[in-house]
């Protein structure tokens, strides 16, 4: 049975493109599947590909990051097949692959996350509201103290505009309004993650999977869920993580997808760190 779940489906009628629909070929002929994307999803896209070249010897699944703009980027000049997305496609985004290929892109749910927002294990605080967390990253709010802590300066660090979980939660907590002239951008979430592990007074946002020597902050009191907590409701940060091509897929990067929302896939999603699609281990009842 397949498991496609696609999401926001608008292909435009008789357009008779094919992108997006066959996989690549490499130099000796065999398939490749290219994906690049969202750095929240880079850790678990090479685990997929690792786990799915294993099963299909033969076919390459190739891998980069970059975060979600550049992944759709990527997608709308034709130099990959799938687009690794942490958020929906923007209204440019979708009308560069309608001029482009008169389709408005195919959006696949792979895996679910919890956006996490890692603090320094020496940081008393732990549990911070979204108010909070908007005049943290604002800018409003600059020292520790204004929020339970010591009386020490806050070091904010986000990730770049290109970055998917950039846009989230500056839609999301900050209601769209700029983020502090002062935060530090650093390109990947691994580089917040070591930031935060080695500065007390440090504070930056990233996959749950990602800062196992981090605390993983409360937000309105609620901790994000985890593969072994998946069923922690109403956490203010939860969102998808989806796979994008530019037409309805065909070949080895259907079956690519196909597997990644199926059991196998899904394993891997609980393996990494994510949350599953499907509660039951063999798929959707």
């Amino acid at each position: 049975m397949k498991r496609a779940v696609a999401v926001a489906a608008m292909i435009a009628a008789g357009c008779g493109s094919t992108a997006g629909r066959m996989s690549a070929s490499g130099p000796s002929g065999a398939p490749v599947v290219r994906i690049a994307g969202s750095d929240t999803m880079l850790l678990l896209d090479r685990r997929f590909a690792e786990a799915f070249m294993r099963a299909h010897p033969g076919v390459a699944v190739q891998v980069e990051g970059g975060g979600s703009g550049t992944g759709i980027a990527a997608l709308v000049t034709g130099e990959v097949e799938i687009a690794a997305a942490s958020r929906p496609l923007a209204a440019d985004e979708i009308e560069a692959l309608y001029e482009r290929y008169r389709t408005l892109g195919v959006t696949f749910l792979v895996a679910r996350d919890a956006l996490s927002v890692y603090l320094n294990p020496a940081n008393p605080v732990h549990d911070l509201t979204v108010a909070q967390l908007a005049g943290i990253f604002s800018g409003s709010i600059s020292s520790w103290a204004e929020v339970g802590g010591v009386d020490r300066p806050i070091h904010v660090l986000i990730r770049p505009p290109s970055s998917g979980t950039h846009r989230f939660f500056r839609d999301h907590v900050l209601g769209g309004a700029p983020y502090r002239d002062d935060a530090t951008v650093l390109a990947r979430t691994n580089d917040i993650v070591a930031e935060v592990t080695s500065d007390p007074d440090a504070i930056g946002y990233g996959g749950v999977a990602y800062g196992r020597d981090v605390v993983h902050c409360a937000v309105d009191g609620i901790g994000p869920p985890t593969p072994d907590a998946p069923g922690v409701d109403g956490y203010p940060l939860s969102r998808l993580l989806t796979f994008v091509t530019a037409a309805p897929p065909e070949g080895w990067t259907r079956r690519f997808i196909d597997w990644a929302q199926g059991p196998e896939g899904q394993g891997v999603v609980r393996e990494v760190g994510y949350l599953p699609l499907w509660e039951r281990p063999d798929g959707p009842p």
